[in-house]
């Protein structure tokens, strides 16, 4: 996502996402946060998995790091980006190259280092999750003015930029 959008909804929806990537650690594994579905609900049966609601969000989180990141991810970068620690950041990378959603591949400055990588696969299945997602805030936004959806664009954004999760 390497272009600037002057669009509200475009603004809104990145910064969005920017937040739900720092949460601030790990979760703990009694969290449910609202607005997550487990097994059966609706991102059960397009992830193709049993996974429970953190399981399921947290590969989520880590195809909507890897779309917006300008390059390939460390596992520890991509662990920071989607708020979990390393070892389960390594599982989650696990379970995308199982599913085909993610490669494992050398990182050009160090031979020692693996960055991960969306296939084509993960891609398409993230642009579709994101635009159910976009027709959502779309269809939120109507309720706002164009001033209001502008402000709220600027202060997400600059939530977004100061978060310290």
């Amino acid at each position: 996502m390497s272009t600037e959008s002057s669009n509200p909804a475009d603004i809104i929806a990145t910064a969005l996402s920017r937040l739900r990537g720092r949460r601030g650690g790990a979760p703990h594994a009694h969290q449910h946060p609202r607005g997550e579905h487990g097994p059966g609900g609706r991102g059960a049966g397009r992830m193709g998995w049993e996974a429970g609601r953190n399981g399921a969000l947290a590969v989520v989180r880590m195809l909507d790091a890897l779309a917006a990141a300008p390059e390939p991810l460390s596992v520890s970068g991509l662990a920071e980006a989607v708020g979990v620690d390393q070892p389960r950041a390594s599982r989650l990378v696990q379970q995308g190259v199982d599913r085909g959603w993610v490669r494992r591949e050398a990182d050009p400055d160090d031979a020692r280092r693996t960055r991960i990588a969306l296939t084509d696969d993960g891609a398409r299945m993230i642009r579709g999750m994101r635009g159910e997602r976009r027709e959502r805030l779309d269809q939120a936004l109507t309720a706002f003015t164009d001033d209001e959806r502008d402000e709220l664009a600027r202060l997400l954004t600059k939530l977004a930029k100061n978060w310290r999760g």
